[in-house]
Formats: structure tokens, sequence, C-alpha cells
């Protein structure tokens, strides 16, 4: 069950990632550099778009899996 919790906070994050923070911070990023041409800001602005979802879909995996592992029972081995 831990799994799916993960998977789910995973998505969640993820999508919250690209609604909220992916074109920000890849505006800001791409704002701060400078180019020789259109077609280097546009994969540098795909590529960072793509980085802030890959780390909410990390951090949504990371808060799921440690609520996900909240409920479990720790079994302790016999002595």
């Amino acid at each position: 069950m831990r799994y799916v919790v993960a998977i789910v906070f995973a998505l969640i994050g993820a999508a919250l990632a690209a609604v909220f923070l992916g074109s920000s911070v890849a505006d800001w990023v791409v704002a701060h550099q400078s180019f020789d041409s259109s077609d280097d800001a546009e994969n540098l602005h795909m590529l960072t778009f793509v980085a802030s979802i890959v780390v909410g879909l990390l951090v949504g995996w990371l808060v799921g899996w440690v609520i996900g592992g909240a409920g479990g029972s720790s079994k302790t081995p016999a002595a």
C-alpha cells in the first residue's frame, strides 16, 4: 500500500509542479541567460520546465512514501 500512496502523491506533485512552478521557473532561468539563437532559448526553457516537473515528481514521491509508511506496524525480531 505504501507504493500506491507514493505513486499517487508523485502524480499530484508532478501536476502541481507543472501548473504552478514549471513555466515560472523556466521563464526565470531563460531570462537570466543570453543566447545566440532563439532555438537555444527554447531548448533551455523546455529542459528547465521538464526538470521542474521531475523535481515535483520526486518530492511528491518522497512525501507519499513517508505518509504511506506512517501507518505501518513496526515488527521487531524475536530475541
